[in-house]
């Protein structure tokens, strides 16, 4: 899964990396959490835009958006089966810009369960681009609420270590594709949802202050120790 991430770079890096065409400004943030708002890129008469969404899907047949679970990772493996993504993955594909993300490494049994939080990111220092999907909401009250959630798979080899799940991260080359509905199907489209490349992420352990959704700050991307892997 993928439960928190980063994304730091200016927004300039972010724009000419996802080549949208609005101009948007926002801070860098740390520690992103779902129900928050997240940038997302979305592609539409043939053009890219940049827009915010609630990191929390919800599809489209939602009665109470109260009642209905919260959905803010999607398995990729099964995404067309699902009703609540087969309409999104037919039409509403988008990326989710990113410097970073961060699991817990489980260790223990029982009463005794120890979490460790690492954090992971490009060895090449480069925003990633996470596949996602996306929905417009329409409420009972006529209120509507574009939300989002990322698509996940297997972990790849070295990063299973920490965590058996990862989110899908898309390379540069991948994105026109990810992202154009009309020219590619979205049984082709899941062609591209795959591990990163054993080469591509390096990761290390990082304090507790991360646990708290509410602590946005530099120092929860602090190293324990000097030791990268990946």
């Amino acid at each position: 899964m993928c439960g928190r991430y980063a994304l730091t770079s200016a927004p300039q890096a972010i724009k000419r990396l996802f080549d949208y065409s609005d101009t948007p400004n926002f801070p860098p943030r740390y520690n992103i959490a779902p129900t928050q708002p997240i940038p997302i890129v979305v592609a539409e008469r043939g053009a890219r835009r940049f827009m915010l969404a609630r990191w929390g899907f919800l599809p489209g047949f939602a009665k109470d958006s109260r009642d209905f679970p919260l959905i803010f990772n999607a398995r990729s493996e099964t995404v067309l089966e699902r009703a609540s993504f087969r309409n999104a993955m037919k039409r509403r594909r988008c990326l989710a810009p990113a410097d970073a993300y961060y699991e817990w490494m489980k260790l223990g049994a029982g009463r005794k369960i120890e979490r460790r939080p690492y954090l992971f990111r490009r060895t090449d220092g480069a925003p990633m681009g996470f596949a996602g999907l996306w929905e417009t909401y329409a409420g009972t009250d006529g209120a509507e609420i574009d939300t989002a959630c990322i698509l996940t798979t297997d972990a790849n080899g070295a990063t299973a270590a920490v965590h058996d799940r990862m989110p899908v991260i898309l390379e540069p080359k991948d994105f026109a594709a990810w992202l154009d509905c009309d020219a590619v199907r979205d049984v082709e489209a899941t062609t591209l949802l795959r591990p990163a490349a054993e080469d591509r992420l390096e990761f290390f352990e990082i304090g507790p202050a991360i646990n708290k959704a509410t602590t946005d700050e530099p120092h929860v991307q602090e190293p324990l120790a000097r030791t990268l892997f990946g």
